[in-house]
């Protein structure tokens, strides 16, 4: 008998999981964390850290999202040419965790920043209940493009910043860090209560800016803490103006390698998600500079 191979499936880096809801839980005023699986949720590979992903929501009046057939390819032509009263809303969201269970099911944490305005990811999530549908855009293989906290090998120290948006990827990223690493922290949240209880083993000085209780958000935080020698490595998210203000600081004021600060555009203040995505497909899903070497 003549020996055959066969050849294995491409797998497209992303593609569609239909997900569905199997807890809602409130981790304080401002955020509120969804926790994901069931068999549609086979095959869902995250990078850890801040890997993204773009959640495919109803728009009002619709029971479900209209979305294309196929999860890879030409699905961001598919979806474009759809009707836009009626094709699906994408928002972009970091995988805040991914469990392999037991019984072989994944879950996947998917944490919601609460606004005021109440746009489309938080009213879903607001009425979010178990056994609710969600479909995603989402990775099926783990090294993938919208994993882009990569410190190199030679990083001495890192510096996180982050605000309630990007929280969740700066929460993996610290539990990613290796034993002992240095690291320096800011995160921004509205609310006293929205703090969290995080875990990493890299030695972390980490430090919450509540604007509730006055505290300095902008870069003159930073400006205004003594940093640790050595090669360093920044990874800083939020809302586009203070997260280029930071960039600027750290490349041109402290002397960073820009190919070591990698800065990402969440959301922009007065410019809804639609304009900041203009034109681009759904990932990556943040606007990014300086994505630096892998490790």
């Amino acid at each position: 008998m003549t020996p055959t191979t066969a050849t294995a499936p491409e797998v497209a880096p992303f593609r569609l999981f239909e997900l569905i809801v199997l807890r809602t839980r409130r981790l304080g005023p401002s955020i509120l964390r969804i926790t994901l699986g069931g068999p549609g949720a086979d095959g869902f590979s995250g990078g850890g850290r801040d890997q993204s992903l773009s959640v495919l929501l109803p728009r009002p009046g619709q029971s479900e999202a209209v979305v294309p057939a196929g999860g890879s390819g030409a699905w961001h032509e598919k979806w474009r040419a759809l009707p836009e009263d009626e094709r699906a809303v994408p928002r972009s969201y970091a995988v805040r965790a991914q469990r392999l269970r037991a019984d072989g099911s994944t879950e996947v944490d998917l944490d919601f920043v609460l606004h005021d305005a109440g746009g489309p990811g938080s009213r879903w999530a607001l009425a979010a209940a178990q056994g609710d549908r969600l479909t995603v855009l989402g990775p099926a293989e783990a090294d993938n493009a919208a994993v882009r906290f990569r410190p190199p090998a030679d990083t001495d120290w890192v510096l996180i910043r982050a605000d309630e948006t990007a929280l969740p990827a700066a929460a993996a990223a610290l539990e990613w860090l290796p034993a002992g690493l240095p690291a320096r922290v800011w995160l921004e949240v509205p609310c006293t209560e929205d703090r969290q209880a995080l875990n990493t083993a890299a030695k972390a000085r980490i430090r919450w800016l509540v604007r509730n209780e006055g505290a300095v958000c902008g870069v003159e935080t930073v400006r205004a803490a003594e940093l640790p020698g050595g090669t360093p490595y920044a990874w800083i998210a939020g809302e586009a103006s203070g997260v280029r203000a930071l960039r600027h600081h750290l490349v041109h004021e402290r002397g960073f390698d820009r190919e070591r600060v990698v800065s990402a555009a969440y959301w922009r203040r007065g410019l809804p998600e639609e304009q900041l995505r203009s034109g681009r497909a759904p990932f990556p899903a943040t606007e990014i500079s300086g994505a630096g070497p892998k490790a």
